[in-house]
């Protein structure tokens, strides 16, 4: 039952990875930015989501404050930073990397520096026990709330205008102007959606894992992975990248800790050399 319990926390984990992944996966396969401030939304949707949460006794309140304290930051950063430099590599890397500094220092100014969890009363208790296996109902919670909000994506990547148009601009941005759409605002509405992804996932992650200072570095480190894995701008690439890198590293940190970081990046290694656009990527 060890095993099946190690599977149970390895896909728990894979499904937090895969709310932080698929919204940097989209962003960076249409925006070709690499986020660098991916992380400190987890964060600080962490911290705001823990706030409300124990405030209002609700976890469903917090994870709204959540989405809409990170949302609104988000399009800030979109309208009045990254537009202005559109399409320029480093620039736009060293500005997100600015406003993931200024965030986690906002955090540590307002929630502190000591590790924070999601309080035990908005949590879903107790456990699924099936003859001698036990399941806590919050690690299926996460899970459930991972698989939900992946349908829905990818419902919306491939039956929806909209998902087209998202499908278009990861293959060729310049096929969105040429449809006729407004591709600031696509950008915008992107990253917002990205944004807002990660803040669920710091959230509901906050209960398996406390929010501190320097998670946001380790949160993109792992989601980086996982997209590279997956593949640019693919939904099912972040699930399967996700859930394998979930499963590699609880794994790893039970049987062999001190090999546990070489085990998350040899399957991404071994990706970039057999095939470089990711599982699930398509060559430009």
């Amino acid at each position: 039952m060890l095993i099946a319990q190690q599977i149970l926390n390895g896909l728990s984990f894979g499904a937090t990875l895969f709310l932080l992944a698929s919204g940097l996966t989209l962003v960076f396969g249409l925006m070709r930015i690499v986020n660098m401030a991916h992380g400190a939304f987890y964060m600080l949707g962490g911290y705001v989501g823990i706030a409300v949460s124990a405030i209002s006794g609700n976890l469903l309140v917090g994870l709204v404050a959540a989405i809409a304290v990170v949302g609104v930051l988000a399009f800030i950063v979109e309208i009045g930073l990254l537009r202005f430099v559109r399409g320029q590599e480093l620039p736009e890397v060293l500005l997100t990397i600015g406003v993931s500094f200024v965030v986690a220092d906002v955090c540590l100014w307002i929630f502190g520096g000591d590790p924070q969890q999601l309080p035990n009363a908005v949590r879903p208790q107790g456990t699924l026990t099936i003859g001698t296996f036990s399941a806590p109902w919050y690690s299926l919670f996460v899970i459930g709330v991972a698989l939900v909000i992946g349908i829905a994506l990818a419902l919306v990547q491939t039956r929806t205008r909209v998902g087209a148009i998202v499908r278009a601009g990861v293959d060729n941005r310049e096929v969105i102007s040429a449809m006729g759409v407004n591709i600031r605002w696509v950008f915008t509405g992107m990253f917002v959606v990205g944004a807002a992804l990660a803040a669920i996932g710091g959230t509901i992650g906050a209960g398996r894992t406390p929010i501190l200072q320097g998670v946001q570095n380790e949160v993109l480190l792992y989601a980086l992975v996982v997209i590279i894995i997956g593949g640019l701008g693919s939904i099912a690439g972040a699930a399967v990248g996700s859930a394998v890198i979930g499963l590699i590293d609880v794994f790893a940190k039970t049987y062999i800790p001190e090999l546990s970081y070489f085990t998350v990046f040899l399957p991404m290694a071994l990706v970039l050399v057999i095939r470089p656009q990711g599982l699930f990527g398509r060559t430009a």
